[in-house]
């Protein structure tokens, strides 16, 4: 497992660009959303800890993870310098997982190569939910502090 001795939330502010001067759109799924939610917080924490203000950081949020693309693709309208997209989709019964999982990653890779704005994929696909928890803001940290600092990174590099 990639993550099973990574803490998510670590990262070093010194190799981080201010976010002071950039617009953040984030966009989340409700669905999940203790795990969502989680990692909303951490983006947040991590934007404004590295000098994003929080009137610049705007939030929407959408039903679900396959909800993410049009949100996204709705958000970059609003001329933000990156879009991160919050959702999880935890492994069932049936082949539903496999065709949301596929669905939104392709949909934001689909983003991310037609439009100037970075679109962060923040979509856990877990197969337990004590595992998105882990991921959310648990022992293992939180995916949306790592998808902030990818954000912040990518606006930078738009810039350039």
């Amino acid at each position: 497992m990639a993550t099973a001795n990574h803490n998510l939330s670590n990262y070093d502010k010194n190799t981080i660009p201010s976010a002071k001067d950039f617009r953040f759109g984030i966009v989340v799924s409700e669905w999940n959303e203790r795990v969502t939610g989680g990692l909303l917080k951490g983006a947040i924490g991590a934007l404004v800890d590295c000098g994003a203000q929080e009137e610049n950081i705007i939030i929407w949020h959408v039903p679900g993870s396959f909800e993410l693309i049009y949100g996204s693709k709705k958000m970059i309208e609003k001329q933000v310098d990156a879009v991160i997209s919050i959702g999880c989709v935890i492994q069932g019964e049936t082949k539903h997982f496999d065709f949301v999982c596929d669905g939104v990653t392709q949909g934001i890779k689909e983003l991310n190569l037609t439009s100037d704005t970075p679109v962060i994929f923040c979509v856990l696909t877990d197969n337990t939910v004590q595992q998105s928890i882990d991921r959310s803001g648990g022992k293992l940290g939180n995916k949306g502090t790592e998808a902030a600092v990818a954000a912040i990174k990518m606006a930078d590099l738009r810039r350039k």
